[in-house]
């Protein structure tokens, strides 16, 4: 299992504001079923299966494109552990026992 972060940053627009852009990106992963997320305020997390979600990513990256911007620029961070199971609440939990201590 695979953690992914992503931005896809709609350029070329008519506004600054691109909520709606990530809207319509994150409509595409409520169709996908066995991959978890969670939006943040700068891009979005991913965990699951590295080519599911790079499929889903390379989808995500055509909205903005579908929904009128000119250019799209798009930043992918992958942390695909193999030595053991690894997911987004475990990663963070290690921190926060660490902070505790």
């Amino acid at each position: 299992m695979a953690i992914v972060e992503t931005t896809i940053v709609p350029l070329g627009t008519a506004t600054t504001s691109i909520s709606h852009y990530v809207a319509a990106c994150h409509r595409i992963l409520q169709e996908q079923q066995c991959i978890a997320y969670q939006l943040t305020p700068m891009g979005t997390i991913m965990e699951g299966d590295l080519d599911v979600i790079l499929q889903t990513i390379r989808k995500m990256h055509e909205v903005p494109f579908q929904e009128g911007a000119l250019r799209v620029s798009t930043t992918i961070k992958i942390d695909d552990r193999r030595d053991k199971n690894a997911s987004m609440a475990e990663k963070v939990n290690a921190v926060q026992e660490k902070l505790t201590k």
